[in-house]
């Protein structure tokens, strides 16, 4: 590693426990974080501090089950408005946030920007991405757990969307 790699990772070190960020050092550089969120409640982050930049790669959620083209579209949009991340897929199609952030600006101001930026992105667009890529499998979830009286708490983001379907359904039937 490099001074400036070096001076970069410890101010990443220092930065993470301060703020009492749940992490692991994995390697010289090389950081595994856990940020909780609320309607994702994870959001594992790896933070990579490497010769010219500091990587920061998040996981958001897997490749959609259904309209792909329609979340990725959403999520392209998305990037337009965002700030120091954006939205980007791997080769199989699962969703990631990702940034650069050149070593010189690794302060621990620009990384709770940064960190806050991935933190808030993936949170507030979680809800969006399932409704928009996994639609069929809430509504299946949904129908199960109604049709058996179970709980349907954990569908609570999706609830209005959900009745209104049961709800025009049952017009249908009528």
């Amino acid at each position: 590693m490099s001074d400036g790699d070096h001076r970069a990772a410890e101010v990443l070190r220092t930065y993470l426990a301060d703020a009492e960020v749940e992490h692991e050092e994995l390697q010289p550089g090389v950081f595994s974080v856990t940020m909780p969120g609320e309607r994702k409640l994870q959001v594992p982050v790896r933070l990579d501090v490497g010769p010219h930049a500091l990587g920061v790669h998040a996981f958001v959620c897997r490749r959609p089950d259904e309209n792909a083209e329609g979340v990725y579209r959403w999520l392209l949009q998305r990037n337009l408005r965002m700030y120091a991340v954006a939205f980007g897929i791997d080769p199989l199609g699962d969703i990631y946030l990702d940034a650069r952030l050149p070593l010189a600006a690794v302060t621990p101001e620009e990384l709770d920007r940064l960190l806050g930026s991935v933190l808030t992105y993936a949170d507030e667009s979680f809800n969006t991405i399932l409704e928009l890529g996994f639609a069929s499998s809430i509504r299946k979830e949904w129908e199960w757990r109604t049709s058996r009286g179970e709980s349907t708490r954990n569908l609570d983001a999706f609830r209005s969307w959900l009745e209104a379907d049961a709800a025009r359904a049952a017009a249908d039937q009528a």
